[in-house]
């Protein structure tokens, strides 16, 4: 069997920024993913510029590259049936991607060695070492296979158990000249409708020729209906031309604090979806599963070879102090009455400073959270930046906290 370092289970952007992390500190790494890449991954698809500083990927040269980079430079935020609030900045707050090429160019780029197209079938930890499939053997074990992941559930996740997922359907192709020219929804203006019931979101993103559709809700009953209705709704709203090639696919995923899932065992780190880490407010879940993977990363390279659970409860510490506690957040509307949200709901939401401020910049765009830095990546406990501001808004913003719990990552 082939030693390494660090065996990282999932190739996705929680496991290539792992990877990366991990090569560039000397250490041998291999990465096993059950899919072959680029693979599809279904996802609304869209990165603030926070993350590619994270990364150290510059947006110019990734463009430069041929991959899709689609600047965004606002929102148009609604609930379904009720006006709009459309929003702009004066520069990209955001860049749609597909996550085909973006997985893809990020596992490439980390520098480990690659098992790719291979479904994880034994995976034990003897004499002090991990081994799967009797191919690999590592001392240490990183899991970032997503919702599903075999790590997670070695350690003790109950997959599926009582856990409040979050359910997802979404298309994402190519558009024709004539479907682009009749498409009214702007490339750089994503649209985000909140449901009627305020228990998930569609939307619709525009990556150069394609477009990606998709909506997500807590509650998953039905959801093929409520994706049906939303794409009717398009169509009759003259966003989307009609008899658009659509092809829905689902996934589920959990919200931070929804059901918390063990982030270490002895030896052992759990990352990105795999350890539940979609922010609460959007559901989106790209961020996290990046910045949980540098922090992983970055406790393998202290704990200098010690890999016990005390020397890696570091990792803990850095995710809580950076994403807050890990328990559900009912906030104010989950103690009032429907009625009163649902009257509030589509007010706040159609009011431009609400849109702006909360939705956008707080819940989608965590403008309040700054870029992780170096010092952050290396101290076991990174700090949130607050401003006056964003403490306004935070306070404001508790009035519909319940209609965040949603889905974009």
């Amino acid at each position: 069997m082939t030693p390494h370092d660090v065996l990282i289970v999932g190739g996705g952007p929680a496991g290539s920024s792992c990877a990366w992390q991990l090569r560039r500190a000397g250490l041998a790494v291999a990465v096993w993913d059950r899919r072959a890449f680029p693979r599809d991954k279904i996802c609304a698809g869209w990165i603030t510029p926070p993350i590619l500083d994270a990364l150290d990927v510059d947006p110019g040269a990734y463009a430069a590259a041929g991959l899709t980079l689609q600047t965004i430079n606002g929102f148009c935020i609604s609930r379904l049936g009720d006006p709009a609030a459309r929003i702009r900045y004066e520069h990209p707050v955001s860049y749609a991607i597909r996550r085909c090429e973006f997985d893809h160019y990020l596992l490439q780029r980390s520098g480990a060695q690659l098992h790719l197209g291979r479904p994880v079938e034994m995976l034990v930890r003897e004499h002090g070492e991990w081994q799967l499939n009797g191919t690999i053997r590592a001392r240490m074990l990183v899991g970032a296979g997503g919702h599903f992941c075999p790590v997670a559930q070695l350690l003790g996740a109950q997959l599926g158990a009582g856990e409040p997922i979050v359910a997802a359907q979404e298309a994402e192709f190519e558009l024709t000249p004539a479907q682009n020219a009749q498409c009214r929804v702007a490339p750089d203006v994503p649209e985000i409708f909140f449901t009627r019931d305020l228990k998930g979101y569609g939307w619709v993103v525009r990556k150069g020729s394609y477009v990606n559709i998709g909506l997500g809700r807590q509650d998953n009953h039905r959801l093929g209906e409520h994706v049906a209705e939303f794409l009717t709704f398009l169509e009759q709203r003259g966003k989307l031309p009609a008899g658009l090639p659509a092809k829905f696919r689902g996934h589920p995923y959990l919200l931070y604090g929804a059901a918390p899932r063990p982030l270490l065992g002895e030896a052992a780190l759990v990352i990105g979806d795999a350890a539940g880490l979609a922010y609460a407010k959007s559901g989106e879940g790209i961020r996290p599963a990046i910045e949980s993977g540098l922090f992983a990363a970055q406790t393998i390279i202290d704990a200098a070879g010690d890999y016990s659970r005390a020397r890696l409860a570091a990792y803990e510490r850095r995710v809580l102090a950076r994403f807050g506690p890990r328990h559900a957040d009912r906030g104010l509307t989950g103690m009032l009455p429907e009625w009163i949200v649902d009257a509030l709901a589509g007010r706040l939401l159609g009011n431009a400073w609400f849109a702006r401020h909360v939705v956008v910049d707080r819940w989608f765009l965590h403008a309040q959270q700054a870029a992780l830095s170096g010092d952050e990546r290396w101290s076991a406990t990174p700090t949130q930046k607050t401003t006056k501001n964003a403490r306004v808004t935070k306070t404001k913003e508790a009035s519909v906290s319940r209609i965040s719990s949603s889905c974009a990552s």
